[in-house]
C-alpha cells in the first residue's frame, strides 16, 4: 500500500491522477475524497433484472443537501477523477461518515489498473441522512501491482459521473461478466 508521501511523489511522476487534487486529503496510507454534484437512484418497487438495462433516475444535489431515505439504492461519484497507470486502488468509507449509517460501498471496492474515472459510489442509509455535494466522504488506498500490468479496458472506463449498472451489455449466457479487458499473452 502507498503511503500518503507515495501518493504524492507517484502521482508527481504521473503514475497516478487524482484530478481535482488536494494536499490537504491527503492522509497517511490514502486520500481523502469527496462526493459529487450527481446522485442516481431507481425507481422504488421496481425489479431489477441483469438482463434488461435499468433505468435510473438523475438529480442534482442542491447546495442545502438531500437526504438519502434508508432501504433505498442511491449511485453517486467521487468528485475527483482518481486511478493508478501503475496501481491497483481500493475504495473506503470515511470513519465518520460510516458511523452516521451511511455504507458508501457495497461489493465493489477494487479499481483496475488503468481505471482512471470518477468513481462510482453505491450510497445506502441505514437512517435518513443529509448528504452535501462535496462533502468528504471516503478514501483511496493504492496498491503496487506485481507481474505485467493490464489497463482497464472494461465498460466503465469513460465513466464521467455515476454510472447505473451494465450488466445487461454482457451476453445472458456468459458464465464470466467481462470488466478489465484482455490478458496479455
Amino acid at each position: 500500500m502507498l503511503t500518503g508521501a507515495e501518493i504524492r511523489a507517484a502521482r508527481h511522476r504521473g503514475e497516478l491522477v487524482i484530478d481535482p487534487f488536494d494536499d490537504h486529503l491527503v492522509c497517511a496510507n490514502s486520500i481523502a475524497f469527496r462526493l459529487g454534484t450527481e446522485l442516481l437512484s431507481y425507481p422504488p418497487g421496481v425489479e431489477l433484472d441483469p438482463h434488461h438495462d435499468p433505468k435510473a433516475v438523475q438529480a442534482h444535489i442542491p447546495p442545502d443537501g438531500v437526504v438519502l431515505a434508508p432501504g433505498r439504492l442511491y449511485l453517486g461519484s467521487t468528485a475527483e477523477v482518481m486511478g493508478g497507470l501503475r496501481y491497483a486502488a481500493t475504495l473506503h468509507a470515511c470513519r465518520s461518515v460510516s458511523c452516521l449509517g451511511l455504507r458508501i460501498q457495497l461489493s465493489a471496492p477494487l479499481g483496475h489498473c488503468g481505471a482512471v474515472i470518477p468513481w462510482t459510489l453505491e450510497l445506502r442509509a441505514t437512517a435518513p441522512v443529509r448528504v452535501y455535494a462535496g462533502m468528504t466522504i471516503g478514501k483511496l488506498a493504492f496498491w503496487p501491482m506485481q507481474g505485467i500490468a493490464v489497463r482497464y479496458l472494461g465498460r466503465y472506463r469513460d465513466s464521467r459521473g455515476p454510472v447505473r449498472s451494465l450488466i445487461a451489455a454482457c451476453p445472458p449466457t456468459s458464465p464470466v461478466i467481462p470488466s478489465a479487458g484482455s490478458i496479455p499473452a
